[in-house]
């Protein structure tokens, strides 16, 4: 059995480090053209230099992607810029279209080419196809199941790999093919500019014979319906569960989030995963914090550590989910992968979140025991924070004698990404991440 690649996000310089130094065999990120996070700190050619080099010196990976629907005007200086990538050694591209593999594919002959998810590639004759062209890895659609996997892992020849998403956010359209932003607020989803209006709250409205609009449901949790989902079979009957039939003009504060998915989580669910032969396991999130990125990659480092050691004796440490529950995130699903429809969150599109980041630890003395820090959030002088480290389990220790960099004493860091030197009995490492409970 190989072991899968883990693949984490990387959506700024000092959040590839982080992937990496917590257990990622790779990252992905976007560079100055053609990516689907417009809105990311995506990397200058500088930047992606310095990552290449640390990522390298590691032995790890750096993807970058291209993986767009462009127009015309998007191809103008592509040659160039795929160019550049190859050159400064990136170790492969992620691609959608297939103009751009064909660009690709005379320009630089040398470097990899990953399928983007944004292609839809959901069946083996389609993966085939794609790999007969010149494509070393399939990354597939999101919806696909456990056997279909198994199917594609049969039917591949054992050069084309798989990758597959294993936790982060879900959207509701196929594989990302959605046009909701462009409609309704003019950005292009499908160029990097999504809006996300799948996590605006919608009123379902009728109109009545005099000509009124009344809305029609609130506290709509579709898992507890078990009538027809229509306007129709629910406006004045019977209803179940929660679900809530109202007779109030537009208007209300009441509504749902229809087109909210929640989280994908595939922690639980290790060994079918790897009985599908899946070659990386790949985390959603390049617009996600420095902490998620550290605490997810974490979890699913040691999960799959675990695995591999002893497969027959493997056990789930639910430790793995106090992790990956502790950073922001959505109510977790399983996604498809077990065939069964993708439960919504209707109540909220916000964020879960029980844990900030207060501070990275960029030194620490074992003699004075004195921590150099850099402050993510606000942290008091004498608080007690969690330590996220790279192995282990976290640790709790306590901040004492906060000072600014010139030594002036403060009951508080509250200067954004401030560097201040704390006393720290517990011995802190380079690296290492400090965060704080919320509630």
């Amino acid at each position: 059995m190989n072991k899968p690649e883990l693949l984490a996000p990387a959506g700024n310089l000092e959040k590839l480090k982080t992937a990496i130094t917590f257990g990622a065999d790779a990252v992905y990120l976007g560079g100055g053209k053609l990516n689907l996070r417009a809105f990311a700190d995506n990397f200058s050619t500088e930047e992606l230099k310095e990552g290449l080099e640390f990522a390298h010196a590691r032995g790890r990976k750096v993807y970058v992607t291209v993986n767009i629907i462009p127009h015309d005007s998007d191809l103008v200086g592509i040659e160039d810029y795929l160019k550049e990538l190859y050159e400064i050694g990136v170790d492969a591209v992620l691609i959608a279209d297939p103009g751009v593999m064909a660009i690709a594919k005379e320009v630089v002959p040398g470097l990899e080419i990953h399928l983007s998810t944004q292609a839809n590639c959901l069946n083996y004759e389609a993966a085939k196809f794609w790999h007969s062209v010149g494509v070393k890895r399939v990354v597939t659609a999101r919806e696909m199941t456990f056997e279909e996997f198994k199917e594609l892992r049969r039917e591949l020849p054992d050069t084309c790999e798989i990758e597959a998403f294993v936790h982060g956010a879900m959207c509701m359209a196929f594989s990302g093919k959605c046009t909701l932003s462009n409609y309704l607020i003019g950005r292009d989803s499908n160029r990097g500019a999504c809006a996300q209006p799948c996590r605006y709250k919608y009123h379902l409205v009728e109109q009545t014979e005099d000509g009124e609009y009344h809305e029609v449901i609130k506290n709509f949790d579709i898992g507890d319906c078990n009538e027809s989902c229509g306007t129709s079979s629910h406006y004045g009957n019977k209803v179940s569960g929660n679900i809530n039939i109202v007779d109030e003009n537009i208007g209300s504060e009441q509504g749902i989030y229809l087109m909210n998915s929640k989280d994908l989580c595939m922690i639980e669910h290790i060994p079918e995963l790897m009985e599908c032969g899946i070659d990386s396991f790949k985390i959603e999130g390049r617009m996600k914090s420095l902490y998620y990125v550290a605490s997810v990659v974490k979890a699913y480092r040691q999960a799959i550590d675990e695995y591999m050691k002893d497969p027959q004796n493997y056990k789930f440490n639910p430790e793995w989910i106090d992790y990956l529950v502790k950073p922001s995130h959505r109510p977790f699903t399983t996604g498809f992968y077990f065939g069964e429809e993708v439960k919504q969150t209707y109540g909220s599109a916000t964020y879960i979140r029980s844990y900030d980041i207060v501070g990275v630890v960029r030194d620490y003395d074992k003699e004075s025991k004195i921590a150099t820090i850099q402050q993510k959030n606000k942290v008091l002088n004498g608080a007690y924070v969690e330590v996220l480290e790279v192995e282990g389990d976290n640790k709790v220790t306590k901040l004492d004698d906060m000072k600014k960099k010139n030594g002036e004493s403060i009951e508080s860091a509250n200067v954004p990404q401030m560097i201040f030197t704390a006393k720290c009995d517990y011995e802190l490492k380079k690296g290492d991440i400090l965060i704080k409970s919320i509630k």
